[in-house]
C-alpha cells in the first residue's frame, strides 16, 4: 500500500501524524509525505520520506490578524481562517497533484487545514483520510459552508467536482473528554480512534533529569512553538518561571533554541532545557504550566500529568476549556496570570491529588485506544476494500478484527476497539 501524508508547513500539525507514518513504514507500506519546502527539516529529522510541493507563503501575518483584539471580523478557526488554508492549498496544488497522479497513492493522510489533500486524494482516485491535531475545531457546519465556498473554484480548476473536505474516515487522537462535543457537530463522521503517541520534533537528549524529588516536586514550564512566532508579548514562560521561583519547587523550562531570548532573565536554580522533546522531560516533571497548545496539553496528559493552561488564542482557549473539565487541570485568564494567582494554582494542582488523579484517568483511556500500529493495520485493509463506509453492526474482538479479510475489512476497520460513526 502507498500513503500520501499531506500538511501544510506548520510543524505543530505535522507531528501528531509522524507516529502512524512510522507504523505503516514498519508495516512495510510505502510513506511519503508532502508539505510546502518549509517544513523539509521537520520532515526529514523525523526519518520520513519527503516531497516539496509548491512554495511557502507567510502564515505567520495572516494568522496574527486572527488573535483576539487584533481585527474585526470571526476569529480562529472559522470561516475567516478558511481563507488562508484555501490559499495555503492554492499554493500547494499543481505540483501535489501532479505528484500523486504520478505516484498513485491508495491513501491520502492529511491534517483538516491541509486542503490540498483531498485534492489530491479527488485527483488521483485515492481515499482521503483526515487527521486532526487535536479536537477537531474544523467540524463544524460553518467551516464546511466557508470551505465549499473558498474551495470550489480550486477544485474546478483541476476538473473535480467538491470539495469534500470530510474524506471517507477521520483517525481520531484526541481523548474523547477533550473533543469537540457531539451537540456542536454538523453530523457524524466515520471517526478511527488512535492512541495518542507524543512526537514533539527531534532532538538531543542530554544526560536524563533525576526523577522529581518527592520532598520537592519539579513543574515544567514550556510555551509551545507557534506563541513566540506569532507574538513575543504573548509568550509568558519568563514571567511564569519568576512568579514560581517564590515556591518550594524545582522548575524546568522546556523552549527550543530560537525562543531562548524571549525568556529574559531567570532567576539562578530554573533549568532551561532547551531543543529537547517535549516528551522526553515530562516523565522527570510532576506538573506543567503552559499556553493550552493541543500538542502540550495531549503530551502532559499522556504522561498523566496536571496542567496549568494559560490561553491567549482561540483554539488554545477551547482547548482549555474542554481540558479543565476534565479535572485534570486549571486554567487562568491573561488578567489572572500575575504572580499570585499562578503560585495559588500551581500550589493547589500539587497539594490537591484529584487533579494527578483525573490526568491519570485519561493516561489509562489513552493507553486502551489502538496503537498505531494497529491504525496502520485497519487502514490497510481499509484500503484494499471497495465497499462504501457503513456504521458497524456490532464491536467485533481486535482479534477477529486483525484476521479478517478483505471483504470485512471496512466494517472491521470501523468496529475494532470503540471504531465507529460518532
Amino acid at each position: 500500500m502507498r500513503v500520501l501524508f499531506v500538511s501544510w508547513a506548520w510543524p505543530t500539525h505535522f507531528y501528531p501524524m509522524v507516529p502512524l507514518a512510522w507504523a505503516l513504514r514498519a508495516a512495510g507500506h510505502e510513506v511519503r509525505v508532502a508539505t510546502p519546502p518549509g517544513l523539509a527539516a521537520h520532515v526529514t529529522a523525523a526519518g520520513l520520506p519527503f516531497v516539496p510541493v509548491g512554495r511557502d507563503l507567510d502564515a505567520v501575518a495572516r494568522i496574527r490578524e486572527y488573535i483576539p483584539g487584533r481585527a474585526a471580523g470571526t476569529p480562529g478557526r472559522g470561516p475567516r481562517a478558511v481563507s488562508l488554508f484555501a490559499d495555503l492549498a492554492g499554493a500547494m496544488a499543481d505540483d501535489l497533484v501532479a505528484f500523486a497522479r504520478a505516484w498513485r497513492p491508495d491513501l491520502v493522510v492529511h491534517e483538516p487545514t491541509a486542503y490540498a489533500g483531498p485534492l489530491a486524494a479527488a485527483a488521483c482516485g485515492a481515499r482521503a483520510v483526515r487527521m486532526p491535531w487535536g479536537a477537531d475545531l474544523m467540524h463544524r457546519q460553518a467551516t464546511l459552508d466557508a470551505e465549499a465556498r473558498e474551495l470550489a473554484p480550486l477544485f474546478a480548476r483541476f476538473g473535480l467536482e467538491g470539495p469534500d473536505t470530510l474524506g471517507a474516515l477521520t483517525v481520531d487522537l484526541c481523548p474523547p473528554a477533550m473533543q469537540v462535543p457531539e451537540e456542536s457537530r454538523p453530523g457524524p463522521l466515520h471517526r478511527l480512534p488512535m492512541r495518542y503517541v507524543p512526537y514533539n520534533g527531534a532532538g538531543r537528549v542530554p544526560v536524563p533529569l533525576p526523577p522529581a524529588e518527592r520532598r520537592r516536586p519539579r513543574v515544567c514550564v514550556t510555551w509551545g512553538t507557534t506563541v513566540g512566532r506569532l507574538d513575543g508579548s504573548m509568550f509568558l514562560a519568563g514571567e511564569v518561571v519568576t512568579a514560581l521561583d517564590a515556591l518550594d519547587v524545582g522548575i524546568v523550562v522546556a523552549v527550543d533554541g530560537a525562543q531562548r531570548r524571549l525568556l529574559g532573565d531567570l532567576p539562578e536554580r530554573a533549568k532551561v532545557i532547551e531543543s529537547v522533546p517535549l516528551h522526553c522531560v515530562l516523565p522527570h516533571c510532576d506538573l506543567v504550566v503552559a499556553h493550552g497548545g493541543a500538542g502540550t496539553i495531549l503530551t502532559g496528559l499522556a504522561q498523566g500529568l496536571p496542567q496549568l493552561v494559560v490561553p491567549q488564542l482561540i483554539d488554545h482557549a477551547f482547548n482549555a476549556q474542554r481540558f479543565t473539565a476534565t479535572g485534570a487541570g486549571l486554567s487562568l485568564g491573561r488578567d489572572e496570570a500575575h504572580p499570585e494567582g499562578l503560585r495559588a494554582a500551581v500550589l493547589e494542582l500539587l497539594e490537591q491529588p484529584a487533579y494527578r488523579k483525573a490526568a491519570e484517568e485519561i493516561r489509562a483511556e489513552n493507553d486502551r485506544r489502538p496503537t498505531p500500529a494497529r491504525v496502520a493495520a485497519q487502514l490497510a485493509r481499509f484500503a484494499g476494500s471497495a465497499e462504501p463506509l457503513h456504521p458497524a453492526a456490532s464491536a467485533d474482538s481486535a482479534d477477529s478484527a486483525a484476521s479478517a479479510g478483505p471483504a470485512e475489512s471496512v466494517a472491521s476497520a470501523l468496529s475494532v476497539e470503540g471504531g465507529r460513526p460518532c
